[in-house]
């Protein structure tokens, strides 16, 4: 339990521990079930967020991988052999990791497979995940419910269409990536291969698309939403922020960007918790 906090009444939480093209990082849970949803940061780093959130490895019931990328598993190696955590990541993300000398030797024992679409208990959280559309082996996000509500966590996609709403729907917390500022990209440093990589739909999406992904799953008892994986080089906090509730505002949902909390996740320090109730 976090020192000091009164969890009495809150169903669920998240907290960035770290986001970005450089290392993501995601803790959510209820009372009694704690997972981590992809490790791309050293161990010691993971180690150090979760004690500010008054929590050890100790205390995690499973490492949830979304793809095999280094910026969301480059932690995952040490943290398996020193925890013994499970792992749960679909078929062919586990084949990739697999073939990663980098991460060391992992234990069979520790991966648990999942499958798109199919629900996966742990303790008392549901863990559903989704297809997504990204250059990786087999990636998904993933819906987290727990006594009816409902955490989303989508990031590394890049586009989204009729299926990808369907699944996010009526959700109380949504951590959505907002990765880049498409003219920041274009104008950028970035070789020409890389852009169109980042641009292209299996790259990762833009404030702009990211707004219009929110418009469509945006309903009366959302509680929060959380921009996440900002690009360093082709995005800043703030133009991320304005340019998703300004997207909002102008499409034809009746809401309007100032009409639910919308926090950005900090690249390298464990950001606000996010409490459901």
């Amino acid at each position: 339990m976090i020192e000091g906090k009164e969890w009495v009444y809150i169903i669920m939480r998240l907290c960035s521990i770290a986001s970005g093209s450089s290392g993501n990082c995601v803790y959510v849970g209820s009372d009694t079930t704690h997972l981590l949803m992809d490790v791309g940061i050293s161990g010691k780093r993971t180690e150090a967020g979760l004690r500010e959130l008054g929590l050890q490895m100790t205390d995690i019931d499973a490492i949830c991988i979304t793809h095999e990328h280094a910026d969301h598993i480059s932690g995952l190696g040490v943290l398996s052999r020193k925890y013994g955590v499970p792992i749960y990541a679909t078929k062919g993300t586990v084949d990739a990791i697999k073939q990663m000398s980098s991460l060391g030797k992992i234990e069979d024992s520790l991966f648990q497979v999942i499958r798109p679409d199919e629900r996966c208990i742990i303790k008392d959280l549901s863990l559903y995940p989704m297809r997504t559309s990204h250059d990786a082996a087999d990636p998904v996000a993933y819906r987290i419910s727990h006594d009816g509500q409902k955490v989303g966590i989508i990031t590394d996609l890049g586009c989204y269409n009729d299926y990808t709403v369907e699944c996010l729907r009526n959700l109380d917390l949504l951590y959505l990536e907002a990765n880049h500022d498409v003219h920041m990209l274009q104008v950028g440093p970035y070789p020409y291969y890389l852009k169109q990589r980042i641009l292209g739909e299996r790259g990762h999406l833009s404030n702009e698309t990211a707004g219009k992904l929110l418009s469509r799953l945006l309903h009366d008892k959302m509680q929060a939403i959380v921009l996440g994986h900002l690009s360093k080089e082709n995005n800043l906090p703030e133009l991320a922020y304005e340019s998703v509730r300004v997207e909002v505002t102008m499409s034809d949902t009746k809401y309007s960007g100032n009409d639910f909390p919308v926090y950005v996740a900090k690249r390298s320090e464990v950001s606000d918790i996010i409490e459901i109730r």
